[in-house]
């Protein structure tokens, strides 16, 4: 198993492509940490990782929590000493509407869970990464990160922010072990996919589990990707 013995951190646990990855992750012999909001989702989650004949540690929290998040940095430290694979997933849509309509709580919303949040767990996890001795840092992104659509403002800011952020990131760690990465999913079958354009057929998208294979690969002791948007390659 080419996960076998890794410590891995996947946000957004408990549906969509976070699901996915986590059960992948759990197959492939690591121990997952899997934080999401819900408990009852995580449960089901947990449940479906011990059928597989994984193993799991349930995280119940807001990713917005900073001081939460501080804490599991802390309990992993005093478990592990270490985070070999960091997986930044969590995301909200907010709402599609004209830049100037959004309101400001949902738009203070979405950048804090897909922008700052992330730069939290940069924050709080680059010393466990940095001890792991090849430690893989991976967040999800979208293709209206980088190519301007009508009325997806506040996600898209979002996105292009995680992606200098993130890229900034790796420019920071050139010289070390770490290798920190962007996956761009593409147009994949997930509950917000289904709000952002509820006119869609879903049987025409991908599902989360299609698409987990370049989230294993950018994991790998042997990865050199470094600083990349990389797309995803379902298994068709």
């Amino acid at each position: 198993m080419p996960l076998e013995d890794k410590i891995a951190l996947v946000t957004g646990a408990s549906r969509g492509i976070g699901r996915a990855v986590a059960l992948r992750f759990a197959r492939e012999g690591a121990h997952v940490f899997a934080l999401a909001r819900t408990m009852t989702d995580l449960e089901s989650l947990d449940d479906a990782i011990t059928e597989l004949g994984g193993s799991a540690t349930l995280v119940p929290l807001d990713v917005t929590d900073g001081p939460g998040i501080d804490r599991l940095a802390e309990t992993l430290f005093k478990r592990h000493g270490r985070l070999d694979v960091l997986i930044g997933n969590a995301a909200i849509l907010g709402v599609l509407s004209p830049i100037g309509h959004f309101s400001p709580s949902v738009w203070s919303r979405v950048i804090e869970v897909n922008l700052s949040a992330n730069w939290r767990l940069i924050r709080s996890f680059d010393p466990l990464l940095r001890a792991s001795g090849a430690g893989r840092a991976i967040f999800v992104t979208s293709g209206v990160g980088h190519k301007v659509v009508p009325y997806w403002g506040a996600y898209a800011v979002s996105k292009a922010g995680l992606e200098m952020l993130v890229k900034t990131y790796a420019a920071e760690t050139a010289n070390t072990t770490l290798r920190v990465n962007i996956v761009n999913p593409g147009a994949v079958r997930t509950e917000m996919r289904a709000k952002a354009m509820p006119g869609e057929d879903p049987a025409s998208l991908i599902l989360p589990e299609a698409m987990t294979d370049v989230f294993v690969k950018l994991s790998l002791p042997d990865c050199r990707h470094h600083g990349e948007v990389v797309e995803a390659r379902p298994l068709v």
